[in-house]
């Protein structure tokens, strides 16, 4: 009673033709397919955005003078566009 034989499987498989037909079946399976494809390149994409280097963050500096100096950099910049 607390397994399933065969026959208990082919009466489920028949029942599932039954309400979603032959044909819709491999449509489904095609679109689960492609959501698993989906899932695993977002995978892919935010393991290699985890593993970028460090260097393109911006740099933090503690000396005052030197982050006056580009602030200042910065800001004739920004006048002579």
């Amino acid at each position: 009673m607390g397994s399933f034989s065969i026959w208990h499987w082919l009466v489920v498989l028949v029942i599932v033709l039954l309400l979603f037909g032959a044909g819709k079946i491999p449509k489904l399976m095609g679109d689960m397919a492609k959501g698993v494809t989906a899932f695993k390149k977002g995978l892919k994409e935010a393991e290699e955005e985890v593993a970028k280097p460090a260097e393109t963050a911006p740099q933090v500096t503690t000396d005052p003078q030197a982050a006056a100096a580009a602030t200042a950099d910065a800001t004739k910049k920004e006048a002579k566009a």
